[in-house]
Protein backbone atom coordinates (compact mmCIF):
# COMPACT_ATOMS: atom_id res chain seq x y z
CA UNK A 1 0.00 0.00 0.00
CA UNK A 2 2.53 2.58 0.76
CA UNK A 3 4.27 1.41 -2.47
CA UNK A 4 1.26 2.20 -4.84
CA UNK A 5 1.06 5.64 -2.36
CA UNK A 6 4.76 6.78 -3.61
CA UNK A 7 3.71 6.06 -6.98
CA UNK A 8 0.59 7.42 -6.86
CA UNK A 9 2.51 10.61 -5.60
CA UNK A 10 5.21 10.28 -8.39
CA UNK A 11 2.44 10.22 -11.06
CA UNK A 12 0.81 13.10 -9.92
CA UNK A 13 3.75 15.04 -9.21
CA UNK A 14 4.68 14.76 -12.99
CA UNK A 15 1.54 15.29 -14.52
CA UNK A 16 1.02 18.70 -12.62
CA UNK A 17 4.51 19.45 -13.67
CA UNK A 18 3.75 19.30 -17.01
CA UNK A 19 0.63 20.82 -17.30
CA UNK A 20 1.91 24.00 -15.45
CA UNK A 21 4.96 23.55 -17.61
CA UNK A 22 2.66 23.69 -20.99
CA UNK A 23 0.27 26.49 -19.58
CA UNK A 24 3.83 28.07 -19.23
CA UNK A 25 4.67 27.45 -22.62
CA UNK A 26 1.31 29.01 -24.08
CA UNK A 27 1.43 31.70 -22.12
CA UNK A 28 5.05 33.19 -22.24
CA UNK A 29 6.43 31.54 -25.23
CA UNK A 30 3.60 30.58 -27.87
CA UNK A 31 1.38 33.30 -27.87
CA UNK A 32 3.48 36.30 -26.85
CA UNK A 33 4.31 38.19 -30.06
CA UNK A 34 6.22 41.27 -28.60
CA UNK A 35 8.05 40.03 -26.43
CA UNK A 36 11.33 37.92 -26.57
CA UNK A 37 11.64 34.48 -26.59
CA UNK A 38 14.41 34.36 -24.20
CA UNK A 39 12.31 36.20 -21.58
CA UNK A 40 9.03 33.58 -22.50
CA UNK A 41 11.19 30.33 -22.04
CA UNK A 42 13.24 31.88 -18.25
CA UNK A 43 9.32 33.02 -17.37
CA UNK A 44 7.92 29.53 -18.70
CA UNK A 45 10.98 27.53 -16.74
CA UNK A 46 10.28 29.55 -13.79
CA UNK A 47 6.21 28.84 -13.87
CA UNK A 48 7.27 25.28 -14.03
CA UNK A 49 10.00 24.92 -11.21
CA UNK A 50 6.80 26.57 -8.84
CA UNK A 51 4.27 23.65 -10.66
CA UNK A 52 6.67 21.31 -8.52
CA UNK A 53 6.57 22.65 -5.43
CA UNK A 54 2.82 23.28 -5.42
CA UNK A 55 2.29 19.88 -7.06
CA UNK A 56 4.90 17.99 -4.50
CA UNK A 57 3.24 19.69 -1.64
CA UNK A 58 -0.52 18.25 -2.99
CA UNK A 59 0.77 15.13 -3.72
CA UNK A 60 2.16 14.90 -0.10
CA UNK A 61 -1.03 15.78 0.89
CA UNK A 62 -3.10 13.55 -0.83
CA UNK A 63 -1.15 10.59 -1.12
CA UNK A 64 0.77 10.67 1.91
CA UNK A 65 2.41 7.34 3.07
CA UNK A 66 3.07 8.24 6.17
CA UNK A 67 1.29 7.68 9.45
CA UNK A 68 3.47 8.41 12.37
CA UNK A 69 5.16 12.20 12.75
CA UNK A 70 8.24 12.47 14.60
CA UNK A 71 9.98 15.52 15.25
CA UNK A 72 13.57 16.00 16.57
CA UNK A 73 14.98 18.18 19.75
CA UNK A 74 18.17 18.07 18.84
CA UNK A 75 20.67 20.32 21.19
CA UNK A 76 20.52 23.08 23.82
CA UNK A 77 16.38 24.14 23.71
CA UNK A 78 15.97 28.14 23.06
CA UNK A 79 13.37 29.88 21.99
CA UNK A 80 14.37 30.38 17.98
CA UNK A 81 17.54 28.85 17.92
CA UNK A 82 20.13 31.81 18.93
CA UNK A 83 22.29 31.64 21.38
CA UNK A 84 22.32 35.24 22.24
CA UNK A 85 24.92 38.13 20.92
CA UNK A 86 27.09 35.32 19.67
CA UNK A 87 26.52 33.53 16.73
CA UNK A 88 24.34 30.15 17.63
CA UNK A 89 25.56 26.95 17.88
CA UNK A 90 24.32 24.67 14.85
CA UNK A 91 22.95 22.38 16.42
CA UNK A 92 20.98 24.29 19.21
CA UNK A 93 17.50 23.54 18.85
CA UNK A 94 14.13 26.62 17.96
CA UNK A 95 11.73 25.99 20.38
CA UNK A 96 8.88 27.50 18.04
CA UNK A 97 9.85 25.27 15.16
CA UNK A 98 9.43 22.32 17.44
CA UNK A 99 6.34 23.54 18.99
CA UNK A 100 5.00 24.43 14.96
CA UNK A 101 6.05 21.19 13.96
CA UNK A 102 3.86 19.29 16.53
CA UNK A 103 0.54 21.26 16.00
CA UNK A 104 1.27 20.98 12.09
CA UNK A 105 1.38 16.77 13.05
CA UNK A 106 -1.34 16.97 14.46
CA UNK A 107 -3.57 19.24 12.40
CA UNK A 108 -2.73 16.46 9.44
CA UNK A 109 -5.17 13.65 9.28
CA UNK A 110 -2.04 11.10 7.91
CA UNK A 111 -0.90 11.18 11.44
CA UNK A 112 -2.04 8.48 13.93
CA UNK A 113 0.72 9.61 16.70
CA UNK A 114 4.05 11.30 17.15
CA UNK A 115 7.79 10.89 18.41
CA UNK A 116 9.82 13.35 20.25
CA UNK A 117 13.24 12.28 19.94
CA UNK A 118 15.19 13.76 22.46
CA UNK A 119 18.82 14.50 22.46
CA UNK A 120 19.23 17.64 24.78
CA UNK A 121 21.41 19.02 27.92
CA UNK A 122 17.98 21.42 28.65
CA UNK A 123 17.87 24.89 27.75
CA UNK A 124 15.63 27.67 28.58
CA UNK A 125 12.83 27.03 30.93
CA UNK A 126 9.72 28.38 29.01
CA UNK A 127 10.53 27.21 25.48
CA UNK A 128 10.84 23.86 27.03
CA UNK A 129 7.51 24.13 28.47
CA UNK A 130 6.32 25.40 25.20
CA UNK A 131 7.17 22.09 23.81
CA UNK A 132 6.10 19.65 26.36
CA UNK A 133 2.48 21.65 25.96
CA UNK A 134 2.41 21.04 22.34
CA UNK A 135 3.17 17.90 23.09
CA UNK A 136 0.54 17.39 25.69
CA UNK A 137 -2.04 19.01 22.91
CA UNK A 138 -1.31 15.97 20.21
CA UNK A 139 -4.54 14.27 19.86
CA UNK A 140 -2.81 10.87 19.46
CA UNK A 141 -0.39 8.46 20.99
CA UNK A 142 2.77 10.45 22.10
CA UNK A 143 6.10 8.69 22.63
CA UNK A 144 9.64 10.55 23.86
CA UNK A 145 12.43 8.60 22.43
CA UNK A 146 15.78 9.43 24.49
CA UNK A 147 19.14 8.79 22.42
CA UNK A 148 21.82 9.89 24.13
CA UNK A 149 21.15 12.65 26.17
CA UNK A 150 17.74 13.50 27.66
CA UNK A 151 18.73 15.92 30.98
CA UNK A 152 16.70 18.56 32.92
CA UNK A 153 14.41 20.69 29.89
CA UNK A 154 14.73 17.24 27.63
CA UNK A 155 13.32 15.66 30.56
CA UNK A 156 10.56 18.29 31.14
CA UNK A 157 9.63 17.93 27.72
CA UNK A 158 9.41 14.26 27.70
CA UNK A 159 6.85 14.48 30.96
CA UNK A 160 4.35 16.12 28.35
CA UNK A 161 4.29 12.39 26.42
CA UNK A 162 2.60 9.70 26.94
CA UNK A 163 5.53 7.33 27.10
CA UNK A 164 9.45 7.66 27.61
CA UNK A 165 11.79 5.27 26.17
CA UNK A 166 15.62 5.16 26.73
CA UNK A 167 18.14 3.27 25.38
CA UNK A 168 20.14 1.48 28.08
CA UNK A 169 23.66 3.78 28.16
CA UNK A 170 21.18 6.39 27.44
CA UNK A 171 21.89 9.81 30.10
CA UNK A 172 18.25 10.96 31.87
CA UNK A 173 17.62 12.83 34.81
CA UNK A 174 19.11 16.43 36.03
CA UNK A 175 15.57 17.55 37.23
CA UNK A 176 16.62 20.85 38.24
CA UNK A 177 16.99 24.55 37.73
CA UNK A 178 20.15 26.80 37.36
CA UNK A 179 20.76 29.99 37.33
CA UNK A 180 24.15 31.61 36.98
CA UNK A 181 26.04 35.27 36.29
CA UNK A 182 29.52 36.69 36.22
CA UNK A 183 30.78 38.68 38.71
CA UNK A 184 32.71 41.07 36.95
CA UNK A 185 33.44 43.53 40.02
CA UNK A 186 37.20 42.66 40.70
CA UNK A 187 38.16 42.70 37.12
CA UNK A 188 36.29 46.14 36.80
CA UNK A 189 38.45 47.56 39.39
CA UNK A 190 41.23 46.43 38.26
CA UNK A 191 40.69 48.15 34.81
CA UNK A 192 39.53 51.14 36.53
CA UNK A 193 35.88 50.81 35.65
CA UNK A 194 33.11 51.90 38.05
CA UNK A 195 29.27 51.13 38.12
CA UNK A 196 27.24 53.60 38.49
CA UNK A 197 23.45 53.31 38.95
CA UNK A 198 20.03 55.23 37.71
CA UNK A 199 17.22 52.84 38.61
CA UNK A 200 13.45 52.70 39.38
CA UNK A 201 12.94 49.66 41.63
CA UNK A 202 14.99 48.50 44.30
CA UNK A 203 15.67 44.87 42.35
CA UNK A 204 16.04 46.22 38.78
CA UNK A 205 19.45 46.34 38.84
CA UNK A 206 20.12 42.63 40.67
CA UNK A 207 22.47 40.50 39.26
CA UNK A 208 24.30 43.37 37.46
CA UNK A 209 28.15 41.78 37.16
CA UNK A 210 29.91 44.61 37.67
CA UNK A 211 29.02 44.85 40.95
CA UNK A 212 28.90 42.47 43.92
CA UNK A 213 25.16 41.09 44.89
CA UNK A 214 23.66 42.23 48.17
CA UNK A 215 22.28 39.67 50.49
CA UNK A 216 18.69 40.29 50.37
CA UNK A 217 19.02 40.58 46.32
CA UNK A 218 20.88 36.51 46.32
CA UNK A 219 17.72 35.68 48.13
CA UNK A 220 15.38 37.14 45.24
CA UNK A 221 17.39 35.98 42.85
CA UNK A 222 17.62 32.12 44.70
CA UNK A 223 13.14 32.91 44.85
CA UNK A 224 13.42 32.60 41.36
CA UNK A 225 15.38 29.74 41.04
CA UNK A 226 13.21 28.10 43.53
CA UNK A 227 10.19 28.90 42.01
CA UNK A 228 11.15 27.51 38.49
CA UNK A 229 12.58 24.26 40.24
CA UNK A 230 8.90 23.93 42.66
CA UNK A 231 7.19 24.08 39.00
CA UNK A 232 9.80 21.59 37.17
CA UNK A 233 8.91 19.33 40.17
CA UNK A 234 5.07 19.69 40.01
CA UNK A 235 4.82 19.16 36.15
CA UNK A 236 7.05 16.19 36.16
CA UNK A 237 5.47 14.69 38.82
CA UNK A 238 1.99 15.16 37.00
CA UNK A 239 3.22 14.46 33.97
CA UNK A 240 5.40 11.49 34.40
CA UNK A 241 3.39 9.98 37.41
CA UNK A 242 5.54 10.55 40.12
CA UNK A 243 5.66 11.30 43.69
CA UNK A 244 7.18 14.71 44.17
CA UNK A 245 9.42 13.59 47.48
CA UNK A 246 11.01 11.21 44.51
CA UNK A 247 11.62 13.70 42.33
CA UNK A 248 13.34 16.09 44.73
CA UNK A 249 15.41 13.37 46.22
CA UNK A 250 17.08 12.75 42.90
CA UNK A 251 18.62 16.00 43.74
CA UNK A 252 18.97 16.84 39.70
CA UNK A 253 21.11 13.81 39.57
CA UNK A 254 21.52 11.96 36.07
CA UNK A 255 21.29 8.32 35.71
CA UNK A 256 22.30 5.93 32.77
CA UNK A 257 18.95 4.20 31.26
CA UNK A 258 19.04 1.36 33.05
CA UNK A 259 18.60 2.99 36.35
CA UNK A 260 16.41 5.69 34.82
CA UNK A 261 14.28 2.87 34.44
CA UNK A 262 14.75 0.86 37.37
CA UNK A 263 13.78 4.09 39.56
CA UNK A 264 10.93 5.00 37.11
CA UNK A 265 12.22 7.76 35.71
CA UNK A 266 12.04 6.00 32.33
CA UNK A 267 8.91 3.58 31.27
CA UNK A 268 10.81 1.27 28.58
CA UNK A 269 14.13 0.52 27.80
CA UNK A 270 14.95 -0.52 23.83
CA UNK A 271 15.84 0.24 19.94
CA UNK A 272 14.76 2.37 17.78
CA UNK A 273 13.06 -0.99 16.01
CA UNK A 274 11.51 -1.84 19.29
CA UNK A 275 10.11 1.03 19.87
CA UNK A 276 8.54 1.10 16.09
CA UNK A 277 7.30 -2.65 17.09
CA UNK A 278 5.89 -1.27 19.43
CA UNK A 279 4.37 1.79 18.14
CA UNK A 280 2.79 -0.27 15.43
CA UNK A 281 1.16 -2.94 17.52
CA UNK A 282 -0.33 -0.01 19.96
CA UNK A 283 -2.07 1.54 16.36
CA UNK A 284 -3.03 -2.06 15.04
CA UNK A 285 -0.58 -2.44 11.91
CA UNK A 286 1.55 -4.67 10.72
CA UNK A 287 5.28 -4.01 11.50
CA UNK A 288 6.11 -2.67 7.27
CA UNK A 289 2.90 -0.64 7.71
CA UNK A 290 4.12 1.80 9.81
CA UNK A 291 5.87 4.87 8.89
CA UNK A 292 7.43 7.43 10.39
CA UNK A 293 7.55 10.96 8.67
CA UNK A 294 10.02 13.78 9.75
CA UNK A 295 8.97 16.87 10.32
CA UNK A 296 10.70 19.99 9.29
CA UNK A 297 10.01 23.65 10.10
CA UNK A 298 8.47 25.53 7.56
CA UNK A 299 9.43 28.95 8.67
CA UNK A 300 11.28 30.66 6.13
CA UNK A 301 14.88 30.50 6.52
CA UNK A 302 15.42 34.39 6.70
CA UNK A 303 13.32 33.98 9.35
CA UNK A 304 14.90 31.94 11.22
CA UNK A 305 18.76 34.15 10.84
CA UNK A 306 16.76 37.13 11.73
CA UNK A 307 14.87 35.69 15.10
CA UNK A 308 18.40 34.90 16.96
CA UNK A 309 18.24 38.66 18.30
CA UNK A 310 15.11 37.90 20.38
CA UNK A 311 16.74 34.83 21.97
CA UNK A 312 17.67 36.25 25.80
CA UNK A 313 14.41 38.28 25.88
CA UNK A 314 12.59 35.64 26.08
CA UNK A 315 14.86 33.39 28.43
CA UNK A 316 13.82 34.00 31.77
CA UNK A 317 9.40 34.26 30.74
CA UNK A 318 7.92 37.93 30.50
CA UNK A 319 7.77 38.44 34.28
CA UNK A 320 11.63 38.28 34.95
CA UNK A 321 12.72 39.00 31.21
CA UNK A 322 14.81 42.27 32.40
CA UNK A 323 16.74 40.17 34.66
CA UNK A 324 18.23 37.90 31.86
CA UNK A 325 18.35 40.24 29.15
CA UNK A 326 19.53 43.22 30.78
CA UNK A 327 21.98 42.04 33.39
CA UNK A 328 23.23 38.58 32.43
CA UNK A 329 21.36 36.43 35.14
CA UNK A 330 20.84 33.03 33.33
CA UNK A 331 18.13 30.86 34.44
CA UNK A 332 18.42 26.90 32.51
CA UNK A 333 16.72 23.92 32.98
Amino acid sequence: MGRSRSILRLLFVVVGTLVIAAVGVGLFVVYPTTIADVLGVVLALGLAVFGVRVASSIARDVFADYNVAEVAVDGPITRDGGGGPMPASPRSTPADDIVEQIDRANDDSNVDALVVKLNTPGGEVVPSDDIKLAAERFEGPTIAYATDLCASGGYWIASGCDELWARDASIVGSIGVIGSRVNASELAEKVGLSYEQFTAGEYKDAGVPLRDLEEDEREYLQGIVDGYYDSFVERVSEGRGLDPEFVKETEARVYLGTDAHENGLVDTLGTRADLEEALAEQLNLAPDELVIESFEPERPLLGRLGAGARSVAFAFGAGVSSVVAEHEFRLRS
